[in-house]
C-alpha cells in the first residue's frame, strides 16, 4: 500500500512505500518543499518503518526542490532516534548532484552517521547495491553491518 502526500493545491509532493521484494521502504520526493510537508512525509516513512519493521530506507529527492536545512534539527533529534528505535539501520538517499537537496543531504549524512548507516548517491542503482550489500552482510552474520 503507498502512502501518497500533497498539497493544499493537490499537488503530490511525496509518496511512499514499503517494497517487500527488496524487504526496504522507498520514498520518492517531488517539488517544492516544505517544512510541514517534510515532517508529514518523515513521519509517514517513520510509520512504513514500523510497521514493517524494516532496517532499510531508500530516499529519492532527484526531484525535490528546496532546502532541506529547516527541518535538520527535527530530523536529527525526533525522527532520526525514532527510526533507529524502530529497527532502522541503514538509509541511503539518492539525489541530483548538484541540487540543493544533495547539500542537505550531505550535511544531514555528516549529523546522523554516528546514528545509523547513512550514504548519498547520484543514482538509483549504486543506493541499491549498496542497501543488498548491507542486506547480504547482515544476512550472513548478525554483528556485521556494511558502511
Amino acid at each position: 500500500m503507498k502512502t501518497i502526500l500533497a498539497n493544499s493545491s493537490g499537488e503530490v509532493y511525496m509518496t511512499a512505500e514499503y517494497d517487500s521484494e527488496n524487504l526496504w521502504v522507498r520514498n520518492y520526493w517531488q517539488g517544492q518543499q516544505t517544512y510541514v510537508g517534510m515532517v508529514a512525509g518523515g513521519n509517514a516513512c517513520l510509520a512504513l518503518l514500523q510497521q514493517h519493521q524494516c532496517h532499510y530506507l531508500l530516499s529519492d529527492k532527484r526531484q525535490a526542490v528546496g532546502l532541506w536545512d529547516e527541518t535538520m534539527e527535527w530530523i536529527t533529534t525526533s525522527w532520526t532516534p525514532r527510526a533507529v528505535a524502530a529497527g532502522m539501520t541503514h538509509l541511503a538517499q539518492v539525489v541530483s548532484v548538484e541540487s540543493l537537496p544533495a547539500h542537505s543531504s550531505e550535511i544531514m549524512r555528516h549529523r546522523l552517521e554516528e546514528k545509523c548507516y547513512i550514504r548519498t548517491f547520484s543514482g538509483m542503482a549504486e543506493a541499491q547495491a549498496w542497501l543488498r550489500a548491507a542486506q547480504q552482510a547482515n544476512a550472513n552474520s548478525p554483528a556485521s553491518i556494511t558502511h
